[in-house]
């Protein structure tokens, strides 16, 4: 379909996958490049091929690729067909569940595995398994089964899934009042000089980088986020920490240390995938991209999940060991921390 075509379809006749304002502060900017700031996992072949084809709106009229976004603009990719991410397809994929009875089940997630379908992940996620293995999961506010709160992609660890209405009200109230208990395990650049501490900050998108977020710390922007972290292990150029969530923001772990100058080690999203501190000599080089390639993604593990039971009231404590890579990774610092000092 072209363009001349599109031009006898309003808006309501289509699917809105994608939508943004463009903030008070934007500069003008042709919309495909604009769009690949937005869109996780977009190629800039693919939005000019959506531009051709009549699917980018701005106001309201279709644009084509070379169209500046102004500020205040609102752009939407428009499709014939609704976002795949509601057509979940049941996948056999195997679960690795800690504990499991009528009301909920903890599942121990693999790095790599992507929560919920979303543009660019439509299958391979845990959702697609959840809907293989249980039958009549209870929809989120999201209208996402069985979701009460959920880990990125590349971190691993605990998550609790609701299998009844009650139990995914009954969750998801705990998740909202703090009352949950949540602690990760993260290896961070730096060595962290406090012993421990608390991080206090908003989170909200970065206003340049939208795949990013950022701290607002004047707090007139994003969202209350506050992280508890004590150091479990100084290791040289580099320091395992635990962090306690007392609310569950995006990213919200990898912003705050980030903010504290303690990017996670290996995060590519924030700058960790590059060598943040130690030694220019080619050796050291050598060896953190040895460890990088150990562990392949951020140092982030979701290690203790706490929560009252929604039927007996009783609070359960699930912990998780830290998976292989973490564990060789932390192991490789370790040994080159000693042969430093010694």
């Amino acid at each position: 379909m072209d363009i001349s075509d599109q031009n006898d379809l309003s808006p309501d006749d289509l699917f809105e996958h994608h939508r943004f304002v463009a903030s008070k502060g934007q500069e003008p900017l042709r919309v495909d490049k604009f769009l690949m700031n937005f869109i996780e996992n977009a190629t800039r072949n693919k939005i000019q091929q959506a531009a051709k084809q009549g699917h980018i709106w701005v106001n309201g009229a279709i644009v084509k690729q070379n169209y500046k976004v102004k500020a205040g603009d609102e752009v939407k990719v428009l499709f014939e067909h609704p976002p795949y991410e509601f057509l979940l397809t049941p996948e056999n994929i195997p679960l690795d569940i800690v504990y499991e009875d009528d009301t909920l089940l903890v599942v121990n997630k693999p790095a790599g595995m992507v929560v919920h379908p979303g543009h660019g992940n439509y299958s391979g996620t845990l959702i697609n398994a959840l809907v293989y293995h249980f039958e009549n999961l209870p929809n989120n506010s999201s209208n996402r089964p069985g979701l009460v709160h959920r880990i990125d992609k590349d971190t691993s660890g605990l998550l609790v899934i609701a299998k009844t209405e009650a139990a995914m009200t009954h969750l998801a109230q705990q998740f909202f009042e703090k009352s949950s208990e949540r602690e990760y395990v993260a290896l961070v650049w730096g060595n962290v000089e406090e012993d421990e501490g608390t991080i206090e900050g908003n989170i909200g998108r970065h206003p340049k980088n939208r795949l990013q977020m950022t701290v607002y710390p004047d707090g007139e922007d994003g969202k209350e986020a506050i992280t508890h972290y004590k150091v479990l292990e100084r290791l040289g150029y580099v320091t395992l920490v635990s962090c306690k969530l007392e609310t569950g923001r995006t990213h919200q772990i990898r912003v705050h240390m980030k903010y504290i100058g303690h990017t996670l080690f290996n995060d590519e999203r924030y700058g960790g995938d590059k060598i943040l501190k130690g030694t220019t000599f080619t050796k050291y080089k050598q060896f953190v991209e040895n460890a990088f390639k150990e562990l392949p993604r951020q140092a982030l593990h979701a290690k203790t999940l706490g929560f009252e039971h929604p039927v007996t009231g009783e609070f359960m404590r699930f912990n998780s060991e830290l998976p292989e890579d973490m564990v060789n990774c932390i192991e490789k610092w370790r040994s080159y921390a000693k042969h430093h000092e010694s």
